[in-house]
């Protein structure tokens, strides 16, 4: 038996340990179970929970705590410039984790030993405890499940304690912003997690820590997606935030997906931080997703999704829990997943998807080392007028390194390692913007397909290329399966004069936000749009 007592765990008579799928379906929908413990069978035979009023993660809650190893590395949130990394003292670390591991005493725990990476050599071992059986399959589901030869000498590089159910009560008294608190030590290595129920925290945590931990071992760490052909010879890794299509265009049925969300990039290739997916389920249907649709089965736990009480079925439409509903699974519940989590190559192509409302970035266009690690930094999309309550036009959204929440080191970092690992292996990188252009339409699903096969097979370079005279890239002027005009965006704007307008306010909308990046090179900050 695992001894808690190390940890200052105390009373504990059972541990539920590494439980199956078959074990977590019978201890999370006990009918004596009451308020977000509560777990749904549903039509599908998936799990459904809900999480409560955190349907996803609570930045201003995000703690690291400042010492001596981190006061100098952490890229700290500032006035100036605010990020999610907000300092505490290791005197209320103290007083939060005793808070976490007090609620955790006396009880019937589940603990959980896994890896987060896919590189043996790398991977970091993660023991996560909890009070909640569906707190366990979401880690069962989300990262990889050790061999039971890997779990007999099991030593946890990483500590996770999950006390969803208690609250910081004091938390004015010790300078925090409520009664939730997600703190991380990376001196012990150890996360706590207090008073929210939502699931990515230890998903994303355990990402952030990576992201501290493999730079610093000069493996780039990034928020991505990534496939390779079936050869293995040819992968690629996808940027974006939400909405610019970086899981369906990565989802490809003629070539192997090594991960959703979550990479590493050493000299061997790049391999998978989790051992599962974590969809987003609103408006999903079997039509439009298959891959994710079908994956909800036994052993997918899906969170926050509407369901009828006596038909069990589910309204993927209804936002009204959360607009945030997701579903995890194991990555082998995907036809075309690469189990093993790696890609044998390295990447030959890179991918920046964007989804531009103003109408003039090229829908795809090529990037040299400097406006890759500009356009890399500034993690653009936009919000389309209409889209929120307030939207009346275009609204900029930058997100650094396409994952501004997770990064614990100063951008630069993750920005010029990405560029050396592209130069390295000799990748081309690409810009590729699946939103609007001058006509008012989005670009069809069917011609960025195109383009990005173009980009993969390398047929894009047999295209004559023009440049930018705004945004400097170099844009091709030929793409089969795509009709030419849409491929420089002057020409799908009749009034010429609103065209220009609309260039040089996006221009000064990224020139305004690059402000923030002291730390990079003049040459860099000279490669982006010209004002």
């Amino acid at each position: 038996m695992i001894d808690l007592k190390k940890y200052g765990i105390t009373g504990v008579d059972e541990i539920v340990y590494n439980p199956s799928y078959e074990e977590l379906f019978a201890e999370e929908t006990k009918k004596e179970l009451t308020g977000y413990e509560v777990g749904q069978v549903t039509e599908l035979d998936a799990v459904n929970v809900m999480t409560g009023i955190y349907t996803g993660r609570s930045p201003k809650d995000k703690y690291i705590v400042m010492d001596s190893n981190s006061k100098d590395t952490v890229w700290w949130t500032t006035d100036g410039y605010k990020n999610d990394n907000h300092p505490m003292s290791e005197d209320v670390w103290a007083k939060v984790k005793d808070i976490a591991v007090s609620e955790l005493c006396n009880k019937r725990l589940f603990v959980v030993d896994a890896f987060c990476g896919a590189n043996k050599d790398t991977r970091m071992a993660v023991r996560f405890i909890m009070e909640v059986a569906w707190q366990a399959h979401f880690v069962e589901n989300m990262f990889i499940k050790p061999t039971a030869e890997e779990l007999k000498d099991f030593e946890p590089d990483f500590v996770v304690y999950n006390a969803s159910k208690a609250k910081v009560e004091n938390f004015k008294e010790l300078g925090l912003n409520s009664e939730t608190c997600v703190a991380f030590n990376i001196t012990s290595r150890e996360q706590v997690i207090i008073n929210t129920w939502y699931g990515g925290e230890m998903k994303k945590g355990m990402f952030s820590m990576m992201n501290y931990f493999l730079p610093l071992k000069g493996i780039a760490s990034m928020h991505c997606s990534a496939n390779t052909d079936k050869n293995g010879e040819n992968t690629a890794i996808f940027f974006g935030l939400s909405g610019t299509g970086k899981t369906t265009l990565s989802t490809d049925p003629k070539r192997l997906l090594i991960g959703d969300d979550e990479h590493g990039w050493d000299d061997n290739g790049v391999f998978n931080f989790e051992g599962g997916c974590y969809a987003k389920c609103i408006n999903l249907s079997a039509e439009g997703e298959p891959e994710i649709y079908n994956a909800i089965k036994f052993g997918a736990l899906v969170e926050n999704v509407v369901m009828d009480p006596d038909t069990r079925e589910f309204d993927f439409d209804d936002d009204s829990l959360a607009v945030n509903s997701r579903v995890g699974y194991p990555v082998e519940y995907i036809p075309n997943a690469e189990l093993s989590g790696m890609s044998p190559s390295v990447p030959k192509t890179v991918i920046f998807l964007t989804a531009d409302a103003y109408g003039v970035l090229p829908p795809i266009s090529k990037l040299d080392r400097n406006q890759a690690m500009y356009y890399f930094v500034s993690g653009f999309t936009s919000k389309v007028a209409g889209t929120e309550i307030g939207v009346t036009e275009p609204v900029p959204t930058f997100s650094t390194c396409f994952g501004e929440p997770f990064l614990p080191l100063d951008p630069s970092v993750y920005a010029a390692m990405l560029a050396d690992k592209v130069e390295k292996a000799g990748a081309k990188v690409y810009l590729v913007n699946t939103g609007w252009n001058g006509t008012g339409k989005r670009m069809k699903l069917g011609y960025t397909r195109a383009m990005v096969t173009a980009a993969l097979t390398g047929d894009i370079e047999k295209s004559e290329f023009v440049t930018d005279p705004t945004f400097g890239v170099e844009v091709p002027t030929s793409i089969q399966g795509v009709p030419s005009e849409l491929l420089i965006p002057a020409n799908t704007w009749e009034d010429k004069a609103a065209y220009e307008a609309s260039c040089k306010k996006l221009a000064r909308s990224f020139a305004e936000n690059f402000k923030k990046y002291t730390h990079m090179s003049p040459e860099v900050a000279a490669a982006g749009p010209k004002v």
